[in-house]
């Protein structure tokens, strides 16, 4: 065992890399190794002879493990100290100037829209963006004949020939994300739908991709009053004044009756816009009563429960808070305009700290 031990410990500080420690450990204590194969021998012996034979072998095998575990840590630092001086580095060098990021607008918008009605108790659900027609649709009580499931307006999946499964498509608005939310919750419910809808138009206000925030609300007593206060209560909030005017106009909508469009007092000032002041108006969105067919398609009794819905683009609204003339921008991916219309990554809009800081 003297012999082993000056072998092994002798190897062991000439070794020069971890593969050859490896190696060593192997050939000393591996199961064929010299030190193990001793180790069998004790079976062998005497219960004298294993009395002093047994401690001795453990004590050596105690040492040789202490000396590899010792000179791999002594190989790891010796090949830290040189990756040191190899990679040194003048910390007392001006630094690179570090270019900052921005929040895109459309985001930044989001998060503004989703704190102010946060407090008044809305939820955020969401759905997939790849629908079925009858989600998109049918549930929405939009007949086969309206021009929106029309080729030209909605972007359909790809089928092929033979194929009888019911089409997909782009969801044109978030409305399914309503059905999908009382399907699986029921009444009552109180959530806002924000995401991205896909339609066949692009102009200076319209891209085949933008986003739209949609809200519903269903209890057992809820009227137009409700959604009035409501509208007006995120209006004051998201435009950041004090007072605001709103009126519904009588229109149509297939999944609400009755439909109205909401416009807001305005004037417009050299081009500015200003929210609760002058004799214009200008339409910001469209709601009304959930109509009963799509509390049925939804799994909610229409005798039993009833409720107000909205939708408005989140582009369009961005564009009217912070004045930005082309839609088309939001999508260019310049930098310069990120820039200049983005918001910076800390400024969180909170009702109590501001919106748009």
């Amino acid at each position: 065992m003297d012999d082993l031990k000056a072998k092994y410990l002798s190897l062991i500080a000439a070794a020069g890399d971890e593969a050859a420690i490896e190696d060593l450990r192997i050939t000393a204590l591996g199961k064929k190794g010299e030190i193990s194969l001793q180790m069998r021998e004790l079976g062998k012996m005497s219960p004298e002879e294993r009395q002093t034979a047994g401690p001795a072998l453990n004590a050596l095998k105690d040492e040789i493990n202490s000396a590899l575990a010792a000179k791999k840590a002594a190989l790891g630092d010796a090949a830290l100290d040189a990756r040191l001086r190899g990679e040194w580095l003048d910390v007392t060098l001006p630094s690179r100037p570090r270019r900052q990021g921005t929040i895109h607008p459309i985001s930044q918008v989001t998060e503004e829209v989703t704190a102010i009605f946060a407090d008044m108790g809305f939820s955020v659900a969401e759905g997939p963006q790849i629908e079925s027609d009858w989600y998109n649709f049918d549930a929405l009580n939009i007949p086969g004949h309206h021009p929106a499931r029309a080729e030209m307006d909605t972007f359909y999946t790809h089928r092929s020939a033979g194929d009888n499964r019911p089409p997909h498509v782009l969801r044109t608005h978030t409305s399914p994300v309503q059905i999908r939310s009382m399907e699986a919750t029921g009444a009552s419910t109180r959530i806002i739908c924000p995401g991205r809808v896909y339609r066949a138009d692009y102009d200076q206000t319209h891209t085949p991709m933008f986003h739209q925030v949609e809200g519903l609300a269903i209890d057992k007593d809820i009227s137009m009053a409700n959604l009035k206060w409501v509208l007006e209560e995120f209006v004051k909030s998201y435009f950041e004044v004090d007072h605001v005017d709103i009126r519904f106009r009588a229109s149509h909508f297939p999944f609400t009756e009755p439909s109205a469009e909401v416009d807001i007092r305005c004037s417009w000032e050299g081009g500015t816009l200003k929210v609760g002041e002058g004799d214009d108006w200008l339409e910001i969105l469209g709601s009304g009563m959930v109509h009963p067919k799509v509390l049925q398609a939804a799994g909610v009794d229409p005798t039993q429960w009833q409720g107000f819905a909205f939708g408005m683009g989140i582009d369009r609204i961005a564009m009217l808070k912070y004045g930005i003339p082309d839609l088309r921008a939001f999508f260019d991916s310049d930098l310069r305009w990120l820039r200049h219309y983005g918001f910076a990554a800390l400024d969180v809009p909170t009702l109590h700290g501001g919106l748009s800081r």
